[in-house]
């Protein structure tokens, strides 16, 4: 059976979706679990492009072990050596270079000959290989590339010293036949393919990036670059938890499988949605909510009596657990803190003190407590409680539809507590509002206000996101509760707490 390697560019083409950049401990955050998922490579960022960039990917290489950490890299001296330096103190290290190789780009976009960007290629790729032993290169909109002079590319780039050559479908422009077509083909016409791994990174303009890409497998392809969840530039990257498990389920069809552990997907997934603000659709494939939803009597009748005759996924496989009432409000720290290490979190006693003085609360509103309440109370990126600028203390709400809306809001603030009533559209708005004028934060743009259910039942933990800007810098907070109102003010506390945190650093 033929090892696929995973190359995730969640970090990468995933932060360039619009709305979805991190900061550096998010990506810290997020790289560590995409370790701890087994992907093979992470393409941390783009090192050339900003300074956090560049920090982030460096503060990733340092700390992050297991997975080869890689940074992308222009055809150009600057951005090659700018690679290099964030990804040296990596104990397996990539840099990924690039260069168009269509005409429509090289006349368009770049306005040099076939015969320049071959050169550039070439010299750019003998650059990288002399600082660092792995070194991928991608001719930029290769489906529609000439073939002859892609597979000149190809064959030079791999004398130059590429191990890995990446065939990207940069617009989504390939059907599945057509793709799995040029990957056969370049195996055919280049002489040295032997000496490196073939890649493929499509994108999905036309809802096909996966299908091109198990298409590209069937034809000799060895690494796959995908994001989690789909996520990415336009309509997306090919969704490495479609290709994980299409590979694990359909091995008839498929010789070949990865290195992913595919029980960590769910929270994978789970973790992106929180740090990104970007939900994922209830029909999307293995972890959308309605992938292992069976409404349809026929179908619950046939899965009652044989689960594999509507499910050819065990939820199990992929990290969703049925175990569903699992503590309670009788339950002490030691139970609470072994469950949480099950579901994969380790968090200082600081962080746990915090957490399971919310579970108690929360058990004390809610009659069931389901790993996904829990999740969603450690997930909120954790502030010690030494840092913590705002803190919420108490939270009245008056409401009606021939009364006042307003909201009476009590703020610990760097130690002194504060309070405001304020009047608004409904009781966010006002309590919305009051945090604003406490804080000092009014001239703050709330760009997106989200709300969801994280389990069934009127007693349900609800959720809120929300999305501040603060001149261009994006700080996103999360906040849960069984009352939706005070998750509300949780989240805008949340977010609040990164910003002025963030800017105490900086000082």
């Amino acid at each position: 059976m033929r090892r696929i390697r995973i190359f995730d560019t969640t970090l990468r083409d995933g932060e360039q979706s619009p709305g979805a950049s991190m900061n550096v401990e998010e990506k810290i955050q997020l790289a560590r679990q995409l370790s701890r998922l087994g992907v093979d490579v992470i393409e941390a960022g783009f090192a050339f492009s900003s300074k956090s960039d560049f920090e982030a990917i460096k503060a990733i290489a340092s700390e992050v072990e297991g997975s080869i950490i890689c940074s992308l890299a222009r055809a150009k001296e600057d951005d090659i050596n700018r690679a290099w330096e964030s990804i040296r103190n990596a104990s397996k290290r990539r840099i990924h270079t690039f260069h168009s190789t269509s005409d429509i780009h090289l006349k368009h976009q770049f306005r040099v000959t076939r015969e320049e960007a071959l050169q550039r290629s070439v010299d750019m790729v003998g650059m990288a290989r002399s600082l660092a032993e792995d070194v991928e290169f991608s001719p930029m909109d290769a489906t529609r590339t000439d073939l002859n002079y892609l597979c000149e590319v190809v064959e030079a780039v791999i004398e130059a010293g590429a191990s890995t050559v990446n065939i990207p479908d940069t617009v989504g422009y390939a059907i599945p036949g057509e793709f799995g077509t040029l990957i056969k083909a370049l195996f055919k016409k280049v002489p040295n393919i032997d000496q490196a791994t073939i890649s493929v990174h499509c994108h999905n303009d036309l809802g096909l990036a996966v299908a091109n890409s198990l298409s590209a497998i069937l034809n000799g392809a060895g690494q796959v670059e995908c994001t989690i969840n789909g996520i990415g530039e336009r309509a997306g990257n090919c969704s490495l938890e479609e290709v994980a498990m299409s590979l694990r389920t359909r091995k008839d069809i498929f010789p070949a499988d990865t290195g992913i552990k595919t029980e960590e997907i769910i929270r994978t997934s789970r973790l992106v949605t929180k740090i990104t603000g970007m939900y994922v659709q209830p029909n999307k494939a293995i972890v959308g909510a309605n992938a292992f939803a069976h409404e349809s009597g026929i179908h619950q009748d046939g899965l009652l009596k044989e689960k594999s005759t509507y499910e050819i996924i065990k939820p199990s496989d992929i990290g969703l657990h049925k175990t569903q009432f699992v503590l309670g409000r009788h339950s002490g720290r030691h139970a609470f803190k072994t469950r949480l290490g099950e579901l994969g979190f380790n968090l200082s006693e600081d962080e746990l003190n915090k957490a399971f003085d919310r579970f108690k609360n929360l058990a004390d509103h809610k009659k069931e407590i389901f790993d996904e309440d829990i999740e969603a109370l450690v997930s909120e990126e954790s502030i010690s409680v030494s840092d913590e600028i705002y803190r919420l203390i108490d939270i009245r709400i008056t409401s009606g539809i021939s009364s006042e809306r307003s909201a009476f809001v009590k703020l610990k603030i760097d130690g002194e507590v504060v309070e405001k009533k304020e009047l608004g559209d409904g009781p966010v708005d006002a309590a919305y509002r009051a945090v604003a004028s406490m804080t000092g934060t009014e001239y703050l743009k709330l760009m997106k206000f989200e709300i969801k259910s994280i389990t069934g039942g009127t007693d349900a933990l609800g959720e809120v996101m929300i999305t501040l800007e603060d001149d261009g810098d994006v700080i996103r907070g999360t906040g849960s509760d069984t009352d939706i109102i005070i998750a509300a003010v949780r989240a805008q506390l949340n977010a609040l707490n990164k910003l002025e945190i963030r800017k105490r650093k900086a000082l």
